[in-house]
């Protein structure tokens, strides 16, 4: 039985997530941006969490974390590399670690980039990722304490996840994102599309998250270093699929 999932929105654009085994009953918040959302998510659907799974240190990640483990006594899972800057850690994971959730088996990879040490979390069974601020709809992190190679390792890693993995990130960034993909793969019908439902979703105030791998191999440009329309717009034909991705995060920076 796959898991059920609750997304709601957090602060000005986080997005705050429940994630709850139906068999064993076990509740984990992917972050904890905020209290409030996060209570009354917890209201809405009547689950009680047992873990928070961080995925970095930004405070707008961590916030709630002690508030919401002195109130249920749960348990923080977080990256290694950056316990000691993420509140009330109890458990440490780092590439190749398992957590459970119930039966559902979490597999910890390592995706560096945006933070030195952030983790994405990722469920088989249940054909889903958890990426937050590494791979956006439409985009990826900004490089705050790394080079551009290391989050080219990193989104290679998630980009060759099975095309069905349905994807929550950590941010609703996904109108700004597309309005950049356009400008550097403006002959793509399929990102065109893409971006006229995410304007309209937009225009309602409606989420424009989830998203899938597959819809963001054929529209992410930056998980489409390899194309060549793409390298022909950006004048670098010859370059390296990594130089690729580092040009067109540079120009997403200046956009």
């Amino acid at each position: 039985m796959p898991v059920e999932i609750e997304q709601f929105m957090c602060r000005s654009d986080n997005f705050g997530v429940l994630v709850h085994d139906p068999k064993s009953g076990q509740t984990a918040i992917i972050d904890a941006p905020e209290e409030a959302p996060i209570l009354a998510a917890l209201e809405r659907t009547g689950w009680t969490p047992t873990m928070i799974l961080t995925t970095h240190h930004h405070v707008d990640h961590v916030e709630a974390n002690l508030a919401l483990k002195e109130r249920f006594k749960l348990r923080i899972i977080g990256p290694e590399a950056e316990k000691a800057k993420i509140p009330g850690i109890d458990e440490t994971v780092e590439e190749g670690s398992v957590v459970h959730l119930g039966d559902e088996r979490i597999e910890v990879i390592a995706t560096p980039g945006h933070t030195a040490g952030h983790v994405s979390y990722y469920l088989p069974a249940s054909q889903v990722a958890f990426t937050a601020d590494t791979l956006f709809a439409l985009g990826c992190g900004r490089l705050f304490e790394c080079k551009p190679p290391v989050m080219y390792e990193s989104l290679k890693k998630l980009a060759a996840l099975p095309a069905a993995t349905v994807i929550y990130c950590g941010h609703e960034y996904t109108l700004s994102n597309a309005r950049f993909a356009l400008t550097v793969d403006p002959t793509n019908s399929a990102l065109k599309e893409r971006a006229a439902k995410i304007e309209a979703l937009r225009a309602d105030n409606k989420p424009t998250l989830p998203t899938t791998i597959g819809d963001e191999l054929s529209t992410n440009p930056f998980l489409r270093w390899h194309d060549p329309a793409i390298r022909k717009h950006l004048g670098l034909e010859n370059a390296s699929d990594a130089e690729v991705f580092a040009e067109i995060r540079k120009r997403k920076d200046n956009f």
